[in-house]
């Protein structure tokens, strides 16, 4: 059995991988996903104790004049005229960046911990890890105990509601390798941070209070990537996006008018195209969306009907990995700079899956959007007034030259 309440790993992970849980030091939870056999099979142990004398999390803070003053949680505040939550954090000002010309702190936090390095902040408590996901320490969301999270009104107007930002923001390590690139992981690294993904859905999915579950990665400094470590993030919004509100009032138009699921439907009319497939396998289809809006897309979707990642099978997490590996790769051969070593392509990797209690789930699907703002070895997309001013977007390619280049990049059917 389990001994997680909502997380129940299938017969790879039984065999070879292991979820160790611990409690950082000032309170977040911290889990070791380890691939490693000598620690599956329990010959060695992970370190367990985080040794940083930091205080409870949650615990008074200074403000400017030094004085105590209760912990700044983040809060959100409704936009009265498009109906969107927005959460401010004001904590996460001082989270460290360490990559980029706006780099203000030295070390690295997401590293395993290096015993004499003068840098001990680091979140890991061990010298090693494989995987590992843990509480992020400068939250956009984070739910207090003993707060109440009723609503407000600022100023005493209705019309600007506000209540805490009582969601949950998790960081997945994917690797220790503090400079390598997820592109160079390994498939079976992949198939634990894909074990990852689903282990957080199931176990946060029950966690009160929380509607929206969206895993996802920023990869590379022009992205603004603050951290430059292998990683992705968990956030878990206690609202529906506003992306996926979009999404989920067109799904379930499209089923109140047809009984069909939009998401499917999409995908098998781009398998009936062909033209903007851009990879399969024996679980997964990935494809140039018709109506693309950057300069690299590619959409990816289970053949068989899946709302959440925690769902997928055992073939399809394999499959998964296999297939995201040859994305990243391809992707970074994607634009070429004349020496034809194509390059580290900046991109955003966003997992759309059913929302937890919204009654439109039954008619939505798992999917991941990947893309990147580059559009050249030397330019990139910028969002100007159209596409900020107006959310109405100008495409500078067309979905077909997208799949065409990947088309020059390999074979469509890669193997299982």
């Amino acid at each position: 059995m389990s001994q997680f309440a909502n997380y129940t790993p299938g017969a790879y992970a039984k065999e070879h991988i292991r979820i160790t849980p611990t409690t950082l030091a000032d309170g977040r939870d911290f889990f070791y996903l380890d691939d490693d056999p000598e620690y599956v099979s329990g010959a060695k142990t992970r370190e367990l104790n985080d040794p940083r004398e930091l205080a409870y999390r949650f615990s008074n803070q200074l403000n400017a004049a030094g004085e105590e003053v209760p912990y700044a949680a983040p809060e959100m505040r409704r936009d009265p005229l498009t109906g969107d939550w927005i959460p401010m954090a004001t904590a996460r000002m001082n989270r460290p960046i360490t990559a980029g010309p706006g780099a203000t702190a030295t070390g690295n936090p997401l590293a395993a911990r290096k015993p004499g390095d003068p840098y001990q902040d680091g979140e890991v408590p061990d010298t090693d890890y494989n995987v590992v996901v843990f509480e992020n320490r400068f939250p956009s969301m984070v739910k207090v105990p003993g707060r109440s999270e009723a609503v407000e009104y600022i100023d005493g107007n209705p019309l600007w509601e506000r209540k805490l930002a009582a969601g949950r923001c998790e960081v997945i390590c994917f690797d220790p390798n503090e400079t390598g690139l997820p592109a160079d992981l390994p498939v079976t690294r992949l198939r634990t941070v894909v074990e990852a993904w689903a282990f957080r859905t199931a176990e946060i999915s029950k966690m009160d209070g929380i509607e929206q579950i969206f895993p996802f990665e920023n990869h590379g400094q022009e992205i603004g990537v603050s951290l430059a470590h292998p990683h992705g993030q968990v956030y878990c919004y206690p609202f529906i996006a506003p992306k996926m509100e979009t999404e989920l009032k067109h799904t379930e138009a499209y089923f109140e008018k047809t009984g069909g699921n939009l998401l499917k439907d999409i995908m098998n009319a781009e398998i009936e195209a062909g033209e903007r497939i851009v990879m399969r396998n024996h679980s997964w289809i990935a494809y140039v969306p018709a109506a693309a809006r950057w300069p690299l897309e590619v959409h990816v979707a289970p053949v068989r009907d899946v709302l959440t990642l925690d769902e997928l099978d055992d073939q399809e997490r394999w499959d998964l990995a296999q297939m995201y590996s040859t994305l990243l790769k391809r992707g970074n051969a994607f634009f070429d700079k004349g020496d034809g070593l194509g390059m580290d392509l900046p991109y955003i990797a966003a997992w759309h899956q059913a929302p937890i209690h919204d009654a439109r789930r039954e008619h939505y699907r798992l999917n991941l959007q990947f893309f990147s703002f580059r559009r050249a070895a030397n330019k990139i997309k910028y969002l100007a007034g159209s596409e900020s001013g107006m959310a109405a977007w100008i495409s500078d390619t067309t979905p077909e030259l997208i799949a065409q280049r990947f088309h020059e990049l390999g074979a469509i059917d890669i193997a299982d």
